[in-house]
């Protein structure tokens, strides 16, 4: 099975964000996954996710990886920090904390490794995947599911 890797270095910007969503978009169509397929929505989501925690918590440019063959799409960003992913828990109306429990979420797997004196946090998505807006979190003891996409 052969499999196609493209890649995009990102600067340490918050903007940089934004670009890599637009750049994955392109990316996708080229690969014959449809803007408007669920898998699509849920790979641009999840890199969006992972691309802003390598620039928010690190500070550093990262390296985005879109990995194509076989039954889904593999995503990978690779940072210079040695620092692992810290899952938080987010609270009710908490702002932050979501993004590693989204990529828990939504993808069919995901992990990291160190990598030189930095580390490559990854994730998997198959064909035949739960679609993005099936994704709910309880936000509170008592309170309807929450649906973020």
């Amino acid at each position: 099975m052969q499999v196609l890797q493209v890649q995009l270095e990102v600067g340490p910007d918050p903007a940089e964000v934004g670009r890599a969503r637009r750049w994955a978009r392109s990316r996708l169509a080229g690969s014959g996954i449809g803007d408007d397929e669920p898998l699509a929505e849920t790979l641009v989501l999840l890199i969006s996710e992972l691309v802003t925690n390598a620039v928010v918590h690190t500070g550093c440019p990262a390296v985005l990886r879109m990995l194509f063959g076989g039954p889904g799409v593999r995503v990978e960003v690779a940072d210079a920090s040695d620092r692992p992913p810290a899952p938080r828990h987010a609270d009710g109306e908490d702002t932050g904390g979501r993004g590693l429990e989204l990529v828990v979420g939504l993808a069919d797997r995901w992990g990291w490794q160190r990598e030189g004196a930095g580390k490559r946090i990854w994730c998997e998505v198959d064909r035949a995947h739960k679609a993005a807006d099936e994704v709910c979190e309880k936000t509170g003891p008592g309170r309807e599911p929450r649906v973020y996409l």
